[in-house]
């Protein structure tokens, strides 16, 4: 069973009420920059056991009647067509999704901002469209010379020239499908707006990770470092508040390069900076929420193996560079961590060696491990499947879940019908003909009623998996890794 090492609770608590008195820090108006994803938070949930993936839209729902929130979207990102690999949707859609998924909790959507507007006509369009649902859409502009040319991006050329976002409340919090998408400018933006109309407000920042107050070189951090690896993100000690107070803290590179920009703009806006560093602008209590410590990073260094095992099948796919896998090395080697700390890798490539087919292993809950094979009428990963659930529900692995009478039309029509080579049943179509079989046999039924007890097993298949089966493995909550190998 994972431990748990993170106090959600507390969490929520300690969040909220370091948020109210930000806001009473600057007089009643605080614009807060949203760093991570604000729904399915499933990294953090991963290596802070305890964690809850929606925990991040439980402390704004406990500020919902002061909170509004604006989404922004860069412009080339709209043009590019610019797909989320999470969900494989393009960002344009995700902000219309991300719409829908707050206003369904209660949370109020002030508008949209279209970053970086140069006029083009893709980008007009779905102005119009957000416009028809009867959304608050505005322009901002690129700025000349930014981030360096202080003086042109705090005047009426700079920001000056973006268009001024009515908002309503006093926590605004800016949000986007992804990262690059403009939010830490809008909020500057903002704040230049307002000073210019003599309202007092102010800028912070919610980043998850990495966690200002535990060591660079913690799991949890270093786990972090893996997740951006494609992005050059490094997290580094914040020479800033290390010179201002003398105490160690630990932010990232970006944080940290752009600091004495956001430094000089603040000043220029307000007459002063409120932070003396970078990790001044954070409001981040996870770090004081961590209550077993050896959890947390016994769960980050198998999010750091999961992460390089995913990188080498993109490597072979020829979707990232040799340099993200040499990077998530090196991050092996400070975590001390090896493959085989991954329990399930080697059951699954000892069960392919000896049937000379793709195979998976699966860990349970309480630690057994299961194993699938490639047959005649399962892939491997549908059979792995059926005999977790077995497993689970305490029913005798010889026991057939679903009759090979319910498997033979199935093959028929994917064959004869749809063209497909391959026979065998993807998980998906496991998981039909189970539910179909559970209508008349209470052991599928029994069977069917253990789903949900895989979430958070770890998985490992001996080849690369076909997407319908990664897809499925994901919604059902199963942490996977496979060879890169086809």
């Amino acid at each position: 069973m994972t431990k748990i090492g993170f106090d959600n609770e507390k969490y929520l608590h300690m969040q909220s009420q370091y948020i109210n008195e930000r806001i009473s820090q600057f007089g009643g108006k605080l614009y807060l920059e949203f760093g991570g994803k604000l729904f399915d938070d499933y990294h953090a949930s991963r290596v802070l056991p305890g964690f809850e993936p929606d925990s991040k839209l439980k402390m704004l729902l406990q500020l919902k009647d002061r909170v509004e929130i604006v989404i922004t979207i860069n412009s080339s990102d709209i043009e590019k067509n610019k797909l989320r690999s999470d969900l494989g949707i393009t960002y344009d859609l995700d902000v219309i999704r991300l719409i829908d998924c707050f206003r369904a909790i209660g949370l109020y959507v002030g508008s949209v901002v279209m970053t970086r507007f140069s006029g083009q006509p893709t980008v007009v369009a779905f102005q119009k469209r957000l416009e028809s649902l009867g959304i608050k859409v505005y322009r901002h502009y690129n700025i000349e010379g930014y981030p360096s040319d202080i003086a042109r991006i705090v005047s009426d050329e700079g920001y000056g020239k973006n268009e001024y976002i009515e908002t309503t409340r006093e926590l605004v919090v800016i949000t986007a499908p992804g990262p690059g998408s403009g939010k830490m400018a809008t909020c500057l933006s903002q704040l230049y707006h307002e000073h210019k109309r003599g309202v007092q407000a102010g800028y912070a920042k919610f980043e998850t990770f990495p966690i200002w107050n535990i060591p660079l070189t913690h799991p949890v951090n270093l786990a972090y470092e893996a997740a951006t690896a494609d992005l050059n993100d490094v997290n580094m000690i914040d020479p800033f508040h290390l010179e201002a107070y003398g105490t160690t803290t630990v932010n990232y590179n970006r944080d940290v390069e752009i600091y004495p920009v956001v430094k000089a703009m603040l000043e220029k806006i307000l007459g002063t900076c409120p932070y003396k560093s970078p990790t001044d602008m954070g409001v981040n209590m996870a770090g004081n929420c961590i209550v077993d410590d050896e959890a947390t990073k016994d769960a980050s260094r198998q999010e750091i193996l999961r992460r390089y095992y995913t990188a080498l099948c993109d490597q072979r796919k020829g979707t990232v560079t040799d340099d993200v896998v040499y990077k998530l090395e090196l991050l092996m080697k400070k975590a001390g961590v090896t493959a085989a700390d991954r329990v399930v890798i080697a059951p699954a490539i000892q069960k392919a060696a000896l049937t000379g087919s793709p195979s998976t292993a699966m860990q349970l809950p309480d630690g057994k491990i299961v194993t699938g094979r490639t047959s005649e009428l399962l892939g491997a990963s549908a059979a792995l499947l059926l005999n977790a659930l077995k497993s689970l529900a305490g029913i005798d692995d010889g026991v057939h879940l679903i009759s090979p009478t319910v498997i033979e039309p199935i093959q028929h029509l994917k064959t004869d019908h749809l063209g497909n080579r391959n026979p065998r049943l993807h998980t998906d179509e496991a998981l039909i003909a189970l539910s179909i079989c559970a209508a008349t046999d209470p052991k599928a039924e029994l069977a069917m009623q253990q789903l949900d007890k895989l979430r958070g097993c770890e998985l490992h298949s001996s080849v690369i998996l076909s997407s319908v089966d990664e897809k499925v493995f994901k919604r059902l909550g199963i942490n996977l890794t496979c060879e890169p190998a086809y």
